[in-house]
């Protein structure tokens, strides 16, 4: 344990003029941020959250309450929206702690669209988008690991660990905000492709149950269905039916947690290799399996479109991630289908 002066992680430059070189003053020296564009609109204690890298959010609070941090030379609370020109004053942050020694290996991953605004890349099964619940990184990371003149990256939204397809993350604070906009307001659509057990019968069915989170007695976050829930809705379309599988299609009506799982498996058609609402019975059947017999060692989810407006242009986008190879052979290895 050791004690380490934490500075701000931004790729501005201090700016300073009244104090002393670093060299002479290194752990003494306040750092002085100018917001831009991107970083504007965002309360103070989020954007000091998200920049000093590894401080504890009671520090970040104890600070701000001790007026520490100023802005354009003045105290602000925790709730100041931070302004384009704002000039922040952030103090060194002394903690006590054991130095940081997680490695995130740089990775790129399929990109699909590319922009001054946008990545949207086709996420693998098997990788978390991000870091926590016992795991060290995931792609936000190794993203930003691999592009460390990345001035923002972030997530715009999120996808489960075991699920493939598309993930769009910005590289603008105004195309976030615009986006998480669409995705409140309904204005995105969503597609997934499902391969579920059971005989499907409708060509278009509706699903509406209310979905309660909580914590398992181990911490792990499972979903049920739950009257006193929030209000869930998915429409799922028959796409080709075989002998006790069925492809779906689901379209999110809304986003909740686990929502397309846990509304498959209150139906009585869990997904294929889903670990926490499938048939578990079924799914290790399906891992013992070999390729020609239909073997599947993943959850059969992949969100393969998605529909919104471009942030910056305005312009309707559909983008398409074809289906994970791993999938697609399951399904060529069932046959021909019935419908």
């Amino acid at each position: 344990m050791q004690n380490d002066v934490v500075r701000p992680s931004h790729s501005n430059t201090p700016v300073s003029p009244s104090s002393p070189p670093a060299a002479s003053q290194p752990q003494l020296q306040a750092q002085f941020v100018t917001i831009s564009e991107e970083d504007a609109g965002q309360r103070i204690d989020n954007y000091l959250l998200r920049i000093c890298k590894g401080v504890p959010k009671s520090h970040v609070y104890r600070i701000l309450r001790s007026g520490e941090v100023r802005v354009n030379k003045g105290r602000i609370d925790q709730l100041y929206r931070l302004v384009e020109g704002d000039m922040v004053r952030i103090p060194p942050i002394r903690i006590a702690e054991k130095a940081d020694t997680t490695h995130v290996p740089a990775a790129e991953f399929k990109v699909i669209f590319e922009d001054s605004h946008l990545l949207v890349i086709d996420k693998p099964a098997g990788v978390a988008v991000h870091g926590g619940s016992g795991v060290s990184f995931g792609v936000i990371e190794q993203l930003r690991a691999s592009r460390p003149d990345a001035k923002f990256l972030e997530l715009v939204h999120r996808l489960d660990r075991d699920t493939s397809g598309l993930l769009l993350l910005a590289k603008k604070r105004s195309a976030l905000t615009n986006l998480h906009e669409q995705m409140r307001d309904g204005d995105t659509d969503k597609r997934y492709l499902t391969m579920v057990a059971g005989d499907w019968k409708n060509a278009r069915q509706h699903v509406k149950l209310a979905l309660h989170k909580y914590s398992t007695a181990d911490g792990e976050r499972r979903v049920a269905v739950n009257p006193e829930g929030m209000p869930s809705h998915t429409v799922f379309s028959l796409l080709k039916k075989f002998n006790g599988f069925a492809l779906l299609e689901a379209e999110l009506k809304t986003g909740r947690t686990h929502q397309i799982r846990v509304h498959l498996s209150a139906s009585g058609f869990p997904i294929l290799g889903d670990d926490k609402y499938g048939d578990f019975a079924l799914n290790r059947a399906l891992l013992k399996a070999d390729v020609q017999r239909g073997a599947l060692k993943r959850m059969f989810l992949h969100a393969h479109q998605i529909t919104f407006t471009h942030p910056d242009s305005g312009k309707i986008m559909t983008l398409n991630a074809p289906l994970a190879a791993e999938c697609e052979r399951f399904l060529v290895s069932l046959g021909k289908p019935l419908n």
